[in-house]
C-alpha cells in the first residue's frame, strides 16, 4: 500500500508540475543585407531614368514592427537623373519582415529619396510585397515589388503610381 501511495504522489507531482507550462518556440528573426537594384518603370524625361542601387541592412523580428534600414550606400545608374537629384540625396527606409515555419519571408518595405539640390524632389517607393527565403536567419533571393511616386519640380513629378522591382544581389529578378 505504501508503494502505491508513493507512486500516486509521484504521478500527482508530475501532473501538477506539467500544468500551466508550455514550450513556445523562439520567434525567428530575419536579417536582410547586401546590394539591391531598383528598376522603376514609367515616368517621362528625367523621371523615367531613376533606377538605382542601394546597400542596406535590417533585422526585423518576426511579426514585429517596422524596422529602419541601415543604409550604407546609394547611387542612381543614370547621370540624367541629375536634373531631379543633383547632389547626393538623403535616403531613408524601413521594412517589416515575417518568416514562416517553412522559411519563406514576406513583408513590406518603404524607401524615400529626398533631393538636397534641387530642394524638394522626393522619390517614394512603397514595396507592398517582399518575398524571399530565410536561411540561417538571413534573407536570400529577396525581391520587392510595389509602386513609386515622384514629387517636385519640372520634369520631376510622377503623380500616378508606377511599378518597380527591387532585387537583392541580382541584376534581374522576379517577384512572383
Amino acid at each position: 500500500m505504501k508503494k502505491i501511495a508513493i507512486l500516486v504522489l509521484l504521478m500527482l507531482a508530475f501532473w501538477i508540475s506539467s500544468c500551466g507550462t508550455s514550450t513556445t518556440p523562439p520567434t525567428p528573426t530575419t536579417s536582410a543585407s547586401g546590394n539591391w537594384e531598383a528598376q522603376l518603370t514609367g515616368g517621362t524625361g528625367p523621371s523615367s531614368q531613376l533606377n538605382f542601387v542601394i546597400a542596406f541592412s535590417v533585422t526585423d523580428t518576426n511579426g514585429g514592427s517596422s524596422q529602419a534600414l541601415d543604409i550604407s550606400g546609394f547611387s542612381f545608374f543614370n547621370n540624367s537623373s541629375g536634373s531631379c537629384f543633383q547632389s547626393p540625396p538623403i535616403v531613408t527606409g524601413s521594412a517589416t519582415l515575417t518568416t514562416s515555419n517553412s522559411n519563406q519571408v514576406t513583408g513590406s518595405m518603404l524607401i524615400t529619396v529626398v533631393s538636397a539640390s534641387p530642394a524638394g524632389n522626393t522619390l517614394t517607393l512603397t514595396g507592398s510585397t517582399v518575398t524571399g527565403t530565410a536561411s540561417g536567419g538571413n534573407l536570400s533571393n529577396g525581391a520587392v515589388s510595389g509602386t513609386w511616386l515622384l514629387s517636385g519640380g519640372a520634369g520631376c513629378t510622377v503623380s500616378t503610381p508606377q511599378p518597380f522591382t527591387l532585387c537583392q544581389n541580382a541584376i534581374t529578378c522576379s517577384t512572383t
